[in-house]
């Protein structure tokens, strides 16, 4: 981390040694341990939080692309199923114009649409 090597750290703690003294130094060096240990969880914690928010902004991306190719598809789609249903009536219109349309005269009613209808007995006659 700072690139201190093992001469550097006997000098160290040679000098700390005289200038705190014995009785004083294994306080000092716990202290200091303890605060370089929350100097490294405090900087854990901030790498995994941008770590997080960079994967968070990554998805928020991600669903912004999904959800924009959605909407073309989507659109797409829409213009695709209009055009073809144009398309469709386009051409009921023309085959409807193309045949004559149904005149009564064409058509005479028959005589036995006109009279109701009387169910047919079936079967041997009733003797009476």
């Amino acid at each position: 981390m700072f690139d201190i090597g093992f001469s550097e750290l006997v000098l160290i703690g040679l000098v700390a040694l005289i200038v705190i003294g014995p009785e004083r130094l294994p306080r000092v060096a716990r202290t200091a341990g303890h605060l370089v240990g929350r100097l490294q969880r405090y900087v854990a914690d901030v790498k995994a939080d941008i770590n997080r928010e960079m994967e968070l902004e990554e998805l928020r991306k991600m669903r912004d692309s999904v959800q924009q190719a959605a909407t073309e598809i989507q659109t797409s789609v829409g213009g695709e199923l209009s055009k073809a249903e144009s398309d469709l009536n386009q051409s009921v219109a023309a085959a409807v114009s193309d045949t004559p349309p149904a005149t009564p005269e064409s058509n005479p009613p028959s005589a036995a649409a006109s009279e109701p209808a009387v169910p047919e007995k079936s079967g041997a006659p009733a003797a009476r």
